[in-house]
């Protein structure tokens, strides 16, 4: 049976959970929120649409794992703590089947990642799914894109291209196994690199979280600390079971512009590189910070110059329906 807006929101959205900065949550026309003293608030919104970002019929579970684990991997690329997390909703209809599963699993990431749900909004429509994260951060210590040097190494963290290939299974509707399950395990449940973030602060020149691609959101570094940079293909990291999934060149391909693996990309100065052994996730070197513009890779064969190729939501080759 459909819900009402009310007892939509009373029943799968008000939790009951507490928390000492948060003076009024859900219930009244704002949340009224109680940030640390000498702390800088980082906010940040990601969105879900059906047919885009994700295929018609996919578990509202891996919906809500997804589209919480987008949204606060760009609080990890600011090396921020997250606090509150805001909600709105577009559904085509009120359906307790499909919103039960998406509300415990919200709730149970939400607890996970340290947010505390204080809004949002609902609405009749087709399926779009929007996120709002807020975080903390003291004053000089957050990461930007701004700020990469020559000379600077640059970084990711985890394997790039599974979620590139997560995707490419189920538009294939491949048989599982063991290389698959992984793969669609990291294209439904981005795990954001919260405590690496974190642990990065007042330590990395640069950072961004890899949602568009690692070519085209690297760029976004060079652009804004106006350098270049050189990548070795031999350094991307890549997953076992993405090399058995597909060829080495295919696997370099989705690793540069896949797009969606929401790792972070990060530069750091060489004479810190020991610090890479003392992060909570596995980090790897793929290159340095160059002088001049754009990207080029070098591979066995030579060297080439990239494009910034990646996600664009305005491309219609860059969806899922």
């Amino acid at each position: 049976m459909a819900l009402g807006e009310f007892e939509l929101i009373r029943r799968y959205f008000v939790t009951g959970q507490q928390h000492d900065s948060v003076a009024l949550g859900i219930g009244d026309d704002c949340a009224l929120l109680l940030p640390p003293a000498g702390e800088q608030l980082a906010v940040s919104i990601d969105t879900l649409v059906e047919g885009t970002h994700f295929l018609p019929g996919t578990d509202p579970a891996f919906i809500a794992r997804r589209l919480l684990g987008a949204a606060t991997s760009d609080l990890a690329a600011m090396g921020a703590q997250p606090a509150w997390l805001t909600l709105a909703l577009t559904l085509p209809h009120s359906d307790p089947l499909w919103l039960e599963p998406f509300a415990a699993t919200l709730a149970q990431q939400a607890r996970e990642y340290g947010l505390v749900l204080v809004g949002g909004d609902t609405t009749r429509g087709p399926l779009a799914l929007s996120a709002q994260v807020h975080g903390f951060v003291p004053p000089g210590q957050a990461l930007t894109r701004r700020g990469a040097k020559p000379g600077d190494l640059v970084c990711v963290t985890g394997t790039l291209g599974d979620s590139r290939a997560g995707l490419e299974t189920l538009l294939r509707d491949e048989a599982d196994s063991a290389a698959i399950s992984h793969l669609r395990q990291r294209f439904y449940q981005p795990e954001p690199r919260l405590s690496t973030g974190i642990a990065l602060r007042g330590i990395a020149t640069s950072c961004i979280d890899i949602s568009d691609g690692l070519s085209s959101d690297l760029s976004h570094i060079l652009q804004q600390s106006a350098c270049g940079a050189r990548l070795e293909a031999a350094a991307l990291p890549l997953s076992d079971a993405l090399q058995h999934y597909t060829e080495l060149n295919k696997a370099r391909d989705w690793a540069l512009s896949g797009g969606e693996d929401f790792e972070l990309c990060f530069t750091l100065p060489p004479a810190q590189r020991a610090v890479l052994d003392r992060l909570p996730v596995r980090a790897s070197v793929i290159g340095e910070v160059s002088r001049g513009e754009g990207i080029v890779l070098v591979t066995d064969s030579g060297e080439q110059r990239l494009t910034a190729a990646g996600f664009d939501h305005f491309d219609k080759d860059t969806h899922c329906g």
